[in-house]
């Protein structure tokens, strides 16, 4: 998988927001955003990065895929080096369905922290919101492995 980031006005941006939007079922775009696109022969997840607090050190993540293959460690580990290494954050959140049994089981397994809030999908459906820390996220068996085979220290 191949990743690319777009960020502010660019038409790359707007088109994977719109691309994510559709995907989640959303009435509209954030109005500041970054995404990171994953490609295999086509486009096929967006990651959004938005409401971003840079004082507090925080932001949030919204994700949609068209392919159950696209989490990869790899993809995993660029989609939270952005805002831990680049941008500085200290903690991401992503909002999950409750309906969505397997993305909810990986943002365990990563090491998220998981809080239930009730109807904040609408009135039969709940949401899930994932936290994740930086520190919790450099300590990861997941990064420790994608960082030693790249030879790298975190």
């Amino acid at each position: 998988m191949k990743t690319a980031f777009f960020a502010g006005a660019s038409d790359e941006n707007k088109a994977c927001g719109a691309w994510l939007c559709a995907k989640l079922d959303m009435d509209r775009v954030w109005q500041h955003f970054t995404t990171m696109a994953v490609f295999e022969d086509r486009l096929v997840a967006v990651v959004a990065y938005h409401d971003w607090n840079p004082r507090a050190g925080t932001i949030c993540m919204s994700a949609a895929s068209d392919s159950k293959r696209w989490l990869t460690r790899e993809v995993l580990y660029r989609m939270h080096q952005y805002p831990f290494d680049q941008i500085g954050c200290q903690t991401v959140a992503l909002q999950v369905s409750e309906r969505n049994a397997v993305m909810l089981r990986i943002a365990k397994a990563y090491g998220y922290e998981q809080y239930r809030v009730p109807r904040l999908r609408g009135r039969d459906e709940a949401e899930i919101i994932n936290v994740l820390h930086d520190d919790v996220w450099r300590a990861s068996r997941f990064t420790a492995a994608i960082v030693a085979k790249a030879g790298n220290v975190v």
